[in-house]
């Protein structure tokens, strides 16, 4: 049976696409339509099959297992409207081309094109099919952000914002710009997961002190609040000053751990240094108690992980897949962190909490 795009059905049985596609809709949060996710896994089964037809390597079928392809494979907007489209009377490469973009703008699969062909590389997704091998073990430990972290940061914290803002290079200068403006501000609230070997900061985290004028923020759409993707200069989130503003709530505004990293013994160090950050911060600010972060990203994201300490979902955004969570700081410090986390399984993704 030769895997032509139009006949998936046939060496990718329907009942094994929709295993697949009702993962990927469970981890988007209702963010993924089913019609997303059907092209994403129609599309990554039919490059991997494809890849390994070009290799030489015999693939059995039909298929029942979706591994990930291996870096870039050649896919034109014909194939991809056989491939999309092959179960429906309309549906043509424009339409195939548009879902491309889409899939490409919640960072599902990555597009490149060279003035003649179309390569694209699928993205591993947790939770979705058998995790990747491990990088090899090297010793971290958490330490204070210091101003030459903040390329290296800015770096794996811009990957997150491609479905928002596709200049990458101008997100990135402005992360790192921020960064070292904040740490001159408040360093107690930075911090980094850092290799021992290199010193390269591997995970990174930013506990936001705001200032009383800028908590109305919380309570609108989060979308407003998106600041280190936008094009705007203006922080919408002041800074509190210890000794000078009563601050009550501290905003999560970045919380993550580059990919290769993420398992549950870095997560349970990290959250574990963010209970004894916070407990820092209350010194500076005596009535600390709300903690709110944004999930920005409707695959891409630290949400099973915020819901096991305690976050809860207040506010939704009506025009994008991003919503605020709270959670008091009493309830968050009184956690048992290795118990809180013992139940989730570790696989990963490219995440942010």
């Amino acid at each position: 049976m030769k895997p032509e795009p139009e006949s998936i059905n046939q060496w990718f049985p329907s009942e094994q696409q929709d295993k697949y596609i009702s993962r990927l809709i469970e981890q988007g949060q209702g963010h993924i339509t089913r019609c997303q996710a059907k092209c994403y896994v129609r599309l990554r089964a039919y490059l991997l099959v494809k890849q390994q037809g070009k290799l030489g390597k015999e693939v059995k079928l039909p298929l029942k297992e979706l591994s990930l392809p291996e870096g870039f494979v050649s896919c034109t907007h014909r194939e991809a409207a056989a491939l999309f489209y092959c179960d429906q009377k309309q549906g043509s490469e424009r339409s195939a081309g548009m879902m491309l973009n889409k899939l490409c703008e919640i960072e599902l699969i990555e597009k490149q094109f060279d003035g003649n062909t179309i390569n694209i590389q699928v993205q591993y997704l947790p939770n979705l099919t058998t995790p990747p091998q491990p990088v090899e073990s090297v010793k971290l430990k958490v330490d204070a952000f210091r101003h030459n972290d903040a390329i290296p940061v800015a770096n794996f914290l811009s990957r997150l914002y491609r479905w928002i803002n596709n200049d990458t290079a101008a997100v990135e200068y402005k992360i790192v710009k921020l960064l070292r403006d904040w740490v001159k501000q408040y360093p107690t609230g930075m911090r980094v997961l850092r290799r021992c070997d290199n010193s390269n900061p591997v995970g990174f985290y930013v506990l936001y002190p705001t200032a009383p004028e800028s908590e109305r923020n919380f309570f609108l759409p989060p979308s407003k609040a998106l600041h280190l993707c936008s094009d705007s200069d203006i922080d919408p989130f002041q800074i509190a000053i210890p000794g000078k503003d009563d601050c009550t709530g501290v905003f999560f505004r970045s919380w993550r751990l580059d990919t290769p990293y993420l398992n549950r013994d870095n997560v349970r160090r990290f959250v574990e240094d963010t209970q004894k950050t916070l407990v820092q911060m209350q010194a500076d600010f005596p009535n600390l108690c709300d903690l709110y972060l944004m999930i920005v990203h409707p695959v891409h994201s630290y949400i099973e992980v915020a819901v096991a300490l305690g976050f809860q979902k207040i506010g939704e955004d009506p025009n994008a897949p991003v919503y605020w969570m709270y959670t008091s700081l009493d309830q968050f410090l009184s956690l048992d962190i290795k118990k809180a986390l013992s139940k989730l399984e570790f696989a990963p993704p490219c995440a942010e909490l």
